[in-house]
């Protein structure tokens, strides 16, 4: 692929494996990434201090782009910056949204793609698999609980699950529709 499809990979990957705001993102250096322990070090509003995890397949699109595309990018520029644009310089937020806009209209995505939706999909996502709310709060950088309830709406077919698991009368062999003691 060309270093600028391989930084998109990373980006769009660490995205969804994180959390991260886009502010968040293009101020990343190299020198924030912990390959090795899947830690990244970020500044987020306030410029708080917090550190993310990201899962093994962004690592692996991360590790890729910078042996393969982020040098390609950089050329003869000496900068700290983990994304890059196609001159070597940091890539902004405007150019991530156009970059998003693209890869939408590329996957044929009518409807227009905000990079929060990344970070909404991350936080539903742990919830809807059993992360606690407060552990969803650190993560996503939030310094008010009532910041990360915003995630917590239920799909219908999650309460349909927890529903039929855990009501006595829900069970199919506790099902109440056929019974002839009534």
């Amino acid at each position: 692929s060309t270093p600028q499809g391989l930084r998109d990979k990373a980006f769009m990957e660490l995205l969804y494996a994180s959390g991260l705001r886009v502010s968040e993102l293009v101020k990343l250096d190299i020198e924030n990434m912990d390959l090795h322990s899947h830690q990244i070090r970020v500044w987020g509003k306030g410029s708080k201090e917090r550190v993310v995890l990201a899962g093994l397949p962004a690592i692996q699109s991360i590790q890729n782009y910078l042996n393969l595309g982020r040098p390609l990018l950089k050329g003869k520029r000496n900068t700290p910056a983990l994304f890059l644009n196609p001159t070597g310089g940091r890539l902004s937020a405007r150019s991530f949204q156009e970059r998003l806009d693209k890869l939408a209209k590329q996957a044929g995505i009518e409807k227009h793609v905000h990079p929060h939706m990344l970070r909404h999909t991350f936080a539903t996502h742990l919830l809807d698999g059993g992360a606690d709310l407060r552990v969803v709060q650190e993560l996503l950088g939030h310094s008010n609980l009532s910041t990360t309830q915003i995630y917590t709406h239920v799909t219908k077919s999650q309460a349909r699950k927890i529903y039929m698991s855990s009501h006595p009368l829900a069970r199919p062999q506790n099902n109440i529709a056929g019974r002839e003691d009534e």
